[in-house]
């Protein structure tokens, strides 16, 4: 019964584990940006949302909406104000990358001046496990985190290749030359996947904050953690970076079966390593030969 248990808690995980990776690959995907900025995107949208509905009480859609918009402001604000000037100027991946850090950092330091730096959560009777059978536990959390990925995975898949923008969001990553084929500004285009991006965050920061908590660098964590269903998943591949995080999720889980708690995050590393070694094109990813 232990083993199912943590399979069942591996499967919530990963489902949420797979949403912010696959926000992080679309943006990374579409526009080679290495958004190091996108694990601040989700501390933002969960401290949003922690502090309307569990200190201002106020209603749980309103506040799940305003989180969505000030993440989605963020990101267009990183990519216009941010990564714009630096590709107008020098453009190189790695200024990107630094730039992209140095807001991630400032970000932390602020959610731990206004909040602390110590662990919060949002109290909720969603979060409260409840036994199916004896000694299987299992909280509506973890049914809403499945739900809520297949939603927003079958939705950004219908909008990636029934309309206009989306199609023009695939281009991107191929050319900008073809977006303008579109009638479309790269620029724009780019500002799009950004906003997409970036939202795919709000239901695992929500759902974070119901379950685990939350603490002033958990936005590192979360990066990492992109970065690593990304690679293992195949880079650019949505499809991959869903099926990496639910791998990820459920790895972590069954880690603790024979390990102990502190090995549970290497099993992470230990898994990236190995596709590296021998599978670095990923689950969907396409091999590149010179």
């Amino acid at each position: 019964m232990l083993l199912l248990q943590l399979i069942i808690n591996g499967i919530q995980v990963g489902a949420l584990y797979g949403l912010t990776a696959v926000g992080f690959s679309l943006i990374f995907g579409a526009t080679k940006i290495f958004h190091f900025a996108h694990g601040a995107s989700f501390a933002i949208s969960a401290y949003v949302f922690y502090y309307l509905y569990a200190v201002l009480l106020v209603w749980w859609p309103i506040s799940i909406l305003a989180a969505c918009i000030v993440v989605v402001v963020f990101g267009i604000a990183l990519d216009r104000y941010v990564y714009g000037p630096i590709q107008s100027t020098d453009g190189s991946f790695f200024t990107i990358f630094v730039g992209s850090f140095g807001v991630a950092v400032v970000i932390q330091n602020l959610i731990g001046t206004i909040f602390g730096r110590g662990f919060i959560s949002v109290p909720s009777a969603l979060s409260k496990s409840v036994e199916l059978v004896p000694g299987l536990y299992v909280a509506p959390t973890a049914g809403i985190a499945v739900v809520a990925a297949v939603t927003c995975f079958v939705a950004l898949q219908l909008f990636l290749s029934k309309t206009n923008i989306g199609i023009a969001l695939r281009a991107l990553s191929e050319s900008p030359g073809l977006v303008r084929t579109f009638g479309l500004n790269p620029r724009a285009v780019s500002t799009c996947a950004f906003a997409l991006g970036s939202v795919l965050v709000v239901p695992a920061a929500v759902l974070t904050s119901m379950t685990s908590g939350l603490n002033a660098a958990i936005g590192g964590r979360v990066m990492l953690i992109s970065v690593a269903a990304t690679i293992v998943g195949g880079v650019g591949s949505l499809r991959g970076a869903a099926c990496a995080g639910l791998l990820l999720g459920i790895a972590e889980n069954l880690a603790l079966w024979r390990f102990d708690p502190q090995w549970s995050e290497a099993v992470t590393f230990l898994i990236l390593f190995a596709f590296i070694v021998l599978r670095p094109s990923g689950f969907f990813g396409r091999v590149v030969t010179s």
